[in-house]
């Protein structure tokens, strides 16, 4: 019998032979916490998420949130949460703009200790989990994206274990390989990606629905596709070609992509993004049939994105100057995602297609250019 369960009805066996309903021994027993690295491994105790009032709202932290996901994300759950139950984390200085737009703290991955005591001190009940080295940045420095997407994960498993937290680990289009199916890619297939940051997305999958089945931890998955937006700088994915197009587009009229110009993969507008993960956090459990889901909204080749931006900006000039590590990586990749299970299970659905992208990235790089030429 889990120890959980001895202490609760040895608690109960006290308060009723004491008839005084004294709070002490109550709050004790509820307050004892586990962690999967304080157990061995023969022992079956069992972790199960603590779940708040449906009055309260979530206590949220965030971590790599200086990414090109986490402000935004922080931005829309503070909307909805209150400012101050939501905190960015990260490891780099925020922009002032960031810093003083709600709670922002330094958290490493790495450093178990630390990671622990800002969930404890802070009351976290929700982590979203953005630290992660990508793609093209991973193969470069293989040790680091080792440390930071693995190791780093296992902190984050561990900490949101012994504290019932609600987890969210974001995947993505390279968890898949050139062995899976790519048109379209579903749910469940064979995945067996080429590069250390896909490897690491499977890893990160399969532990997280590991520690689930094992621990009961409420952790939650969904594999983006190339995820574009307007208001962070490329940061070394396969997809980046896809941001960088709209800021040369409208700052010089030249764009040189490093991928083939057929080459088509998955993609979502960022506020697509945001919006999936923000609804697959608040599903109720019983709702999910799986706990990693592929999302999608769209897929394009880099030439057809280019003709689409030309119908706003005609005078855009195109060239192709291949990146072969980039490339090769996006011919592992999906073309398409199938996301049937998450539009059926949680109703999933994109507001985005390819043209609503090209006017509201266009709209946006171009007013922000303005205003940069005017001060």
């Amino acid at each position: 019998m889990p120890v959980l369960r001895v202490l609760s009805r040895v608690a109960k066996q006290t308060l009723l032979a004491h008839e005084c309903g004294c709070q002490p021994l109550a709050v004790a027993v509820r307050s004892i916490s586990f962690s999967p690295r304080q157990v061995t491994s023969g022992s079956d105790a069992s972790f199960h998420s603590v779940s708040f009032s449906e009055t309260d709202h979530p206590k949220v932290l965030i971590t790599g949130g200086l990414g090109q996901l986490g402000v935004g994300l922080a931005k829309m759950l503070r909307k909805r949460f209150g400012k101050n139950n939501v905190i960015l984390s990260d490891i780099r200085k925020p922009p002032s703009n960031v810093f003083h737009n709600g709670p922002f703290i330094y958290a490493d991955i790495l450093d178990y200790k630390n990671l622990r005591e800002i969930v404890v001190n802070n009351r976290i009940t929700w982590l979203v989990h953005y630290s992660a080295l990508l793609s093209a940045v991973g193969e470069a420095n293989v040790p680091l994206a080792r440390a930071v997407n693995i190791t780093g994960l296992h902190n984050i498993l561990d900490i949101a274990a012994e504290h019932g937290l609600r987890l969210f680990v974001p995947s993505t289009i390279g968890a898949f390989g050139p062995t899976s199916p790519r048109n379209p890619t579903p749910d469940l297939c064979i995945q067996r990606p080429r590069t250390i940051y896909g490897v690491s997305k499977v890893h990160a999958e399969l532990m997280g629905e590991y520690y689930h089945h094992r621990y009961g931890l409420d952790f939650r998955c969904l594999r983006y596709p190339g995820i574009i937006s307007a208001d962070s700088q490329p940061g070394g994915g396969t997809t980046d070609y896809a941001v960088q197009i709209f800021h040369d587009a409208v700052k010089s009229g030249k764009f040189e992509c490093n991928l083939k110009q057929d080459t088509r993969l998955p993609m979502m507008y960022i506020d697509d993004c945001l919006r999936a993960t923000l609804e697959v956090m608040e599903t109720p459990a019983e709702h999910l049939s799986m706990r990693t889901y592929n999302i999608n909204a769209m897929s394009f080749t880099p030439d057809e994105l280019a003709q689409e931006v030309q119908k706003q900006l005609p005078d855009l000039q195109v060239e192709y100057n291949i990146d072969s590590v980039r490339q090769a990586i996006a011919d592992s990749w999906p073309m398409d995602f199938d996301d049937s299970n998450a539009r059926n299970d949680w109703g999933w659905k994109h507001d985005y297609d390819l043209p609503e992208l090209c006017q509201t990235m266009l709209n946006f790089i171009g007013a922000e250019t303005r205003m940069a030429q005017a001060n």
